[in-house]
């Protein structure tokens, strides 16, 4: 440390932010530990450190801890849903794999949004949290659903479509944990496997073999 100063005058000065731009850094610092860690084992202090702010700095903007991670949560959701957002034009299948293609740009662009988002699974979400979960679920399965031009699930098609939508979501946390499959493969596996999916599921439901008929 140069003589005659001190400490605190050695800090390197915190930068000035718009309120917008300093929310924003504290969501994501907030994202990058809960990504790793329980929501529970994570501190104001923890994320004010990350994000070299004050602890009265993260209580202004969010209140406390669970606003923060609500808040970091729902940028995430809405981040993920812009991604979401139908292309129309394309073959229903082909629809699909483009959709796959944006959702998985995302896993990888925003890896610590998307593991905090889905980590701990179902039986650790309630309330608040568990509804913006859910919402982006409901919102993928009735993207999916635009996508395959069906106005109405029956309970066979609903079932099936659920089920490959948590196929998909334990696929991006895979592959950002592994990363050992190029994502064009796991992409093109991941469509493969909705088709394999109908095919089981046209057994039992009539309106599901129309419709897988349709998507050859």
């Amino acid at each position: 440390m140069t003589p005659g100063k001190s400490a605190e005058t050695a800090r390197p000065a915190r930068r000035r932010l718009s309120v917008d731009r300093r929310r924003e850094e504290l969501m994501a610092a907030a994202l990058e530990l809960f990504s790793t860690r329980d929501a529970e084992d994570v501190s104001i202090d923890d994320v004010a450190s990350a994000a070299g702010a004050s602890r009265a700095l993260v209580y202004h903007y969010f209140g406390g801890k669970q606003e923060l991670y609500v808040a970091a949560l729902k940028s995430a959701a809405e981040q993920l849903e812009s991604r979401l957002r139908p292309h129309e034009g394309g073959r229903p299948l082909e629809e699909l794999a483009s959709g796959l293609r944006r959702y998985f740009d995302f896993v990888e662009e925003h890896a610590a949004g998307f593991a905090a988002l889905l980590r701990g699974g179902p039986a650790n979400r309630a309330g608040e949290v568990g509804e913006i979960v859910d919402g982006v679920r409901r919102r993928l399965f009735h993207l999916i659903l635009k996508q395959m031009r069906v106005e109405e699930a029956g309970p066979v098609l609903r079932t099936t479509l659920r089920s490959w939508i948590a196929s998909v979501e334990t696929a991006g946390l895979d592959w950002l944990e592994h990363r050992d499959i190029e994502r064009p493969a796991l992409e093109k596996m991941l469509v493969d496997h909705m088709v394999a999916l109908l095919g089981v599921a046209a057994t039992y439901e009539s309106d599901v073999a129309t419709l897988l008929e349709r998507l050859k």
